[in-house]
Formats: C-alpha cells, structure tokens, sequence
C-alpha cells in the first residue's frame, strides 16, 4: 500500500490555506515541494557545518567536503552511473544543457553539422542549440510530433543522417506528459554516430532512470524537480566525452595548476565546477533522492499513474474542456484549454478556489505553435497529489465553465 497520508505529513506546506481555501497543489511540474527532512538537512549544515568544500584542512570543512560528495555518490547511484567523474553539479537543467551545447561544441561541432532536438522541447533544450548554431554555422533540425502528443518517429530516419552530431530530446514532455521513446532514438542515433543528450527534468521524478542502460551520452535534471533545493543540479556525462570537452566557466576548483604562461585543468568532476558551488543545496539534494529512495520510485510511478488515469477520467468530463497531449505513454501533466478562456483567467479563478497550476506557454512556444494557442493550463501532479485534490480541482473547473456559460 502506498501510504499517502503519511507521505503527506512529510510536506507542511500541503496543510496551508489559499484564500481560506485548503491547497491544492498541482504546479509539480514548474517546481516540487521539499519534504521537511530535506529542509532540516540543509539547517543542519548552515547551523552547525557551514564551511567552503575542498578548500580547507579545518573539521567544518571536512564535513560539509563529505557530505558533498556522499550526495554525488547519492546521484551516481539514482541514476546508474558508472564513476563520480561522471556527475557534475550545475545550477539545474538549463546550467546543464548549456555546459553541453559550449563545450561539446567547442570540441566537436563544425560548419555544416547538424543539431536535431524534437518540436516538444523546453526551451532549454533548443535555445542553447540554436546559439552553437550560430557560433559553429552548424544547423538546427526539428523531429515533430503528432496532434495527439507522440513523435513522428517516421521521420526519424531522414532526419537522422551522418551530418547528425547531436540530439536533444525530453525523456518526459513538460507540456504534453509524453513519454518518449528515449532509449530507441539513442540507439538510432548512435548507428549513425550522433551524440544524445536525454533532458529527464519531467522524468526524473517519476520514472527510474539507468544511464547505462539507456547508454546516453549525457543526461540533465533539476534538484527542485524531485523534491530537493532550486538552484542544484546535475549533469550527467559519459567520462569519455567529459575527458575531451574543454571546461565551460574558469576559475577555482577547475584548476590544477595557474602559471600567467598556461593553467592545467582539474580532472574530473571538478573540471566542470569552477567556484564555491552550492554545497548546502547539493547535500539537500542528495537528502532528497534518499527520501525518494527510501519510498521507491516504481511504487510513486505506480500510484501517481494511478492518480493521472483517474485526473484524466475525471476532467474529459468537464464540458468545453481540450486537453493536450493524450499520447498512449503518458506521465503526470495534463495540459488543456477550457472553452475559448483565456488560460490566465482560469488560472486566476482556480487560483481564488485555492488550486494552483500553471498557465502560459509552458517555455514550449513551439508546441503552442503547434497547437494554434497562444497558452495552456497545466495540472502537473507529484506523489502526494491524492484522487480527492483531483475531485476539488474538477469540482473547481466546473465552476469556472458555469462562470463562463459553457455548462
């Protein structure tokens, strides 16, 4: 049995009131809530441990040194890494798909290459393309997708050519929910000698991850997207590929050796950590994949399918509702316009009803392209989302359709 109650009682924030409204919260997807023990480990070590890591020989720095890298152990081990070498901490996803798109580009990416990234991406995961582009006169190529929210993996193979160096592709869709097929794309890349990068932002969370069997090249995800700190992240990269690429940023830490005639870099990880990195939020982080952990991710994918299948049920039944995004493998976001609302104002009255979500472009304006919408509302869930929150949402959005005449 999954036991939501108790999971519940581990996020204070799920007891707050909106408006004298009880919260619910289903914005998941922009940022998760932390559980109270990831929120006393990060005290712990501001109160009591605070000192700058790797840098000193004093026992607070010993401390906080260890437990920054019993958090990148933590990482290699959620993941299926091979080596700490291969887990490089970042500010998050975006820090990490940039480091990428200059480095690897710098070592590898000439005029006439071409990027493929797919018509769903975060922005994330196109404009950085898009700037080595401009840099290398390489070219951006697009894998689209399917009104229903799945990729056209029949173009796949004439987009996939020779020129192809790089793919970018989202595990999990932050506005459709798809799920894609990461691991046959990676596959179909490598045949032709492509490099891919997996952004599992959406996914990480949700779904368990081997990198080793996915056998990606790189792989980015956020801290505050599986119930850690904002402002941690964490790259992913095959040691092979992290040798060759030059570093990204200069200063302490990435170095090994400063002369004004040359400067040798750090090896690995630290090669790609230059400055005081956010050691307190990395602990938080390693908190939080142990408290993730500690429950395991098959039964949360379980019960939160559980939940998305019943939200689906629930808001098809809603009068003028449209959903975007009913692919056949789908995780937690249902995106979906009501009637001719603009979407900020259903979220805004949602809002009054004490229900958050997300309304906007999503940073997908492709997929709002697409669609021919200038926004979405977004319900993104998480483990301690419960049928009932589901019920006060629909029971909410009902309200909002009656507002409007659409009952």
């Amino acid at each position: 049995m999954f036991e939501i109650e108790k999971i519940r009682k581990d996020f204070p924030i799920l007891e707050e009131k909106v408006y004298g409204k009880p919260l619910v919260y289903l914005d998941n997807g922009a940022t998760m809530q932390r559980p109270l023990r990831v929120i006393d480990k990060m005290n712990e070590y501001y109160l009591k441990y605070n000192s700058n890591v790797h840098r000193g020989v004093h026992f607070l720095s010993n401390k906080c040194t260890d437990a920054n890298e019993e958090a990148r152990a933590e990482v290699r081990d959620f993941i299926g890494a091979a080596s700490d070498k291969e887990i490089i901490f970042t500010r998050g996803t975006t820090e990490s798909i940039n480091l990428v798109a200059f480095s690897f580009g710098e070592a590898f990416i000439q005029s006439g290459d071409e990027i493929l990234v797919t018509e769903m991406e975060h922005h994330a995961n196109i404009v950085p393309w898009q700037m080595l582009c401009e840099r290398k006169g390489a070219i951006l190529k697009v894998l689209p997708f399917q009104d229903q929210g799945e990729l056209d993996m029949a173009r796949l193979e004439d987009l996939l050519t020779d020129r192809v160096k790089m793919v970018g592709v989202a595990y999990v869709s932050n506005v459709l929910g798809t799920v894609n097929p990461v691991k046959e794309i990676i596959d179909r890349a490598h045949a032709v000698g492509a490099k891919v990068l997996v952004d599992a932002a959406q996914a990480i969370q949700h779904i368990p991850i081997d990198v080793q069997e996915l056998n990606c090249d790189f792989l980015v995800f956020s801290g505050h997207k599986i119930y850690g700190p904002t402002g941690v992240g964490v790259l992913y990269g095959k040691e092979k590929w992290l040798e060759q690429m030059p570093p990204w940023q200069g200063g302490g830490e990435m170095i090994k050796e400063v002369h004004f005639e040359k400067t040798t870099y750090n090896e690995l990880p630290f090669k790609f950590e230059a400055g005081t990195p956010d050691f307190i939020g990395v602990i938080g982080l390693g908190e939080a994949l142990r408290y993730v952990r500690q429950i395991g991710l098959d039964a949360i994918a379980a019960y939160e399918q559980h939940v998305l299948e019943y939200a689906m049920k629930q808001i098809r039944q809603i009068p003028g509702i449209r959903i975007f995004g009913e692919a056949e493998h789908k995780s937690s976001v249902i995106s979906f316009a009501l009637g001719e609302i603009h979407h900020s104002d259903t979220g805004i009255l949602l809002d009054k009803m004490g229900i958050a979500v997300r309304t906007g472009q999503l940073c997908a304006e492709p997929v709002m392209q697409h669609y021919g919408v200038t926004g979405m509302v977004r319900a993104s869930l998480a483990m301690y989302n419960t049928t009932e929150e589901i019920d006060q949402f629909c029971d909410a959005l009902r309200k909002v359709a009656k507002m409007f005449r659409l009952a």
